[in-house]
Formats: C-alpha cells, structure tokens, sequence
C-alpha cells in the first residue's frame, strides 16, 4: 500500500492557511474531481482523487483534528480515528449551496459502510459498519493441509452500557424537532426544491439528548477480539478468505472482515502451483550403483528407488505428494531434484580404488571422453 501523501500538498495550501481558504481550495478540487464533470474513462480515478481531497478537508476543517495532524501526521489521525470518525462533523454541504453532491458522496464513499452527510440519497443511512483486512502469516504445511488460527482483531463493537444507542442509560433517543424523524428537509433554490440532509440529526431523524459515558454518544466502542479462523487446505499467499459479520459494528449491521493470506518459506521444499519441488542430495556410490533413499515430504519421509546411473539434477516424481487444489480437491505431485555429492578429499585407500577404476575405465585426463561418460560405459 503507497504512504499517504500530505494533508495540506493535496488541498494546495500552506500550513498557516485559514479556515475559509482551506474551504476555498476545496471547493475548487471537489468540482475539478466532480465525477459528473469527467470523462467515462477517468470516472474511477477521478473517484479516488474526490476521496482523497474529501478526506483532507475533512481533517485540516476541523481545528481538533488539524491540531493532531499537524503534531503527529497521519499516524495520529489513525490511531485516534476510524474512516468514519474522520469525516463525521465536517461541512461540506455548506461548500456547495446546499445538497449538490450528496448523492456522489454517497455513491463514492458507499463502499465504507457510512454516508458523510448523515443519510443516504433515499434517507436514513444504511447503518452498515466497516470492512476489515489482516494479513495472516501461516507455514507451508498449513497451507497444504488446512489449519485453525488465532487471532486479535482491533474493531469497534456496539456499546455494551448503551446496547448500541448512544445514549445514556435511562434516557432514550427523541424525534428530531427540525425533521419530524424524516432525516431530511426540503430546501428552496429559485424554481428548485430538493431534499437535503437534515443538519440537526444528521439524517439519523432521531437525537441524543443526553450521551452515553462509555461512547459519548457514539454507540460503539474499540475492543480487541480473539477469533478462530480455519485455513482451508490449498490457499497460497494472496489467498482471501471473508469472515462475514466479524468487520466493525455500523448502527444496525457488522461490516465483513477479510483475512489475506501470506505463505511463509519452507528451507526444504519450494511450491510451484500446486506441486512441490525440493533437492535431495545422495553419495556418488549411490547415483552409479542405484539405491533406495528417504525423502522428506510435507507429511513425513518416504522411501524412494534410485536406479543405477542416476544423473545430478535428475528429477523424479512421488504421485499425490503435493497440495490439494483449492477448487478440485485434486492433489499436485512432489517433484524431487537429485543432486550428487562429489567428495571433496580422499584417504588413501579411497584414492587408490579411484585411481584403479579410472584405470579399468581407460580414464586419461589427456583424452578427451568425460569421467561421467566413462563411467555409463563401465554399467551399459
């Protein structure tokens, strides 16, 4: 993921900018970034563009907020506020005389899981929370053969003072007086009339008069939850898995929560699709004269034959030794590579037997014929 960038280099602005013209250069990168205003084929970054300067705005407009970011950047905002949180309280229907692009931040912003003006083009918000990512880091053989996982998800929860209502205990929310429990209002421009969201509840059609001590009015709170999550066999790094409801708690529903998987390195096999490959290296008497070997395999050593003559980096295969297809269920093949040891120093008697073979196979170091061929030759 690329670092993001700086609040005030996206808006254009100096640090010391004030209040309105810090609204001004918004306004002015809203509309170059108005989805409506661009080209079909640039729709899509321009959408990432209006993300990104929304979000700016939203943080330096607010004088708590700014304060945070300007002490401690982008890990302060972060650390301190959800996506949502980031754009609660911001004025941005004020910037544009009313409800003009309500309906594109909600088409925009609608894959968060919130609306920033409070409601959506049909009324009340979804209410849906947001989605998760972690990334899990799990071992070859896990992925080959499935496993159950633990692990701590930091997410916002429904309020357990409030059951999520965001108003303290006793009290209970009230129609809005502005709205009469419509979330929006109807507002008048010339020949216009158009619904707007109602500033007072912020679409929700309901207030809070007194706020809950544990959210402050929020209706949910940041908790670290413990989950059990089972691997499936087969998955490889990149792999998703989507654990649906266990996301963020939105005012009715869970966003989802998505694990990505991340594969480790084996320091005996490496996995090609869905075999795997590994070395195995045997003595030069072995590779010449045939043997049966054992060979490490992801669920436990194998005997395995080698024929006599076994060339170094010859390959073999071991049937059903790999990892199950996520999809068919069918199982790849182990691969194995040999590679022949050549010693690297000799006693004496080891030397002679050498140098009788290398006489017995007509062995000259003048000729122009290989040991190796030699010794094909010696065995055909």
């Amino acid at each position: 993921m690329s670092a993001k960038r700086d609040y005030y280099e996206i808006l254009g602005i100096n640090k010391t900018a004030n209040a309105d013209e810090i609204k001004k250069a918004y306004r002015k990168l809203a509309l170059r970034y108005h989805p409506d205003r661009v080209a079909s084929e640039k729709k899509k970054e321009a959408e990432e563009e209006f993300k990104e300067v929304s979000e700016a705005y939203a943080v330096l407009s607010d004088e708590k907020k700014r304060a945070l970011y300007d002490q401690y950047g982008h890990a302060g905002i972060d650390q301190k506020y959800s996506a949502e949180d980031i754009f609660r309280g911001a004025d941005f229907s004020s910037i544009f005389g009313g409800a003009d692009l309500e309906s594109v931040f909600g088409n925009i912003f609608g894959d968060f899981g919130f609306d920033i003006f409070g409601a959506s083009s049909r009324g009340r918000t979804s209410g849906r929370g947001r989605d998760l990512q972690l990334q899990l880091d799990i071992s070859l053989e896990e992925a080959a053969f499935g496993a159950t996982k633990s692990i701590t998800v930091p997410r916002y929860e429904s309020c357990a003072v409030c059951a999520g209502s965001g108003a303290k205990p006793g009290t209970k929310r009230k129609t809005c007086s502005q709205c009469k429990g419509q979330g929006q209002i109807l507002v008048s421009g010339g020949f216009f009339r158009m619904s707007q969201t109602c500033p007072k509840c912020r679409g929700e059609g309901t207030i809070i008069t007194s706020f809950c001590p544990e959210c402050n009015g929020q209706g949910r709170v940041k908790k670290k939850r413990s989950l059990e999550v089972k691997i499936p066999a087969g998955v490889e790094t990149g792999s998703h898995l989507r654990l649906k409801g266990e996301g963020e708690q939105g005012r009715s529903v869970k966003g989802d929560l998505y694990i990505i998987i991340n594969v480790s390195g084996h320091d005996k096999f490496v996995r090609q699709g869905n075999d795997i490959i590994c070395e195995v290296a045997i003595s030069m008497p072995k590779a010449v004269l045939g043997a049966e070997i054992e060979v490490p395999t992801l669920d436990g050593r194998v005997s395995m034959k080698i024929p006599p003559g076994t060339q170094p980096g010859k390959i073999f295969r071991l049937r059903g030794k790999g990892v199950v297809d996520l999809h068919s269920y069918a199982k790849g093949d182990q691969l194995v590579k040999i590679q022949v040891e050549i010693p690297v120093s000799l006693n004496s008697e080891q030397k002679k037997l050498m140098e009788e073979f290398a006489r017995i196979t007509g062995e000259d170091a003048a000729s122009g014929t290989s040991f190796t061929e030699k010794i094909k030759k010696a065995f055909k």
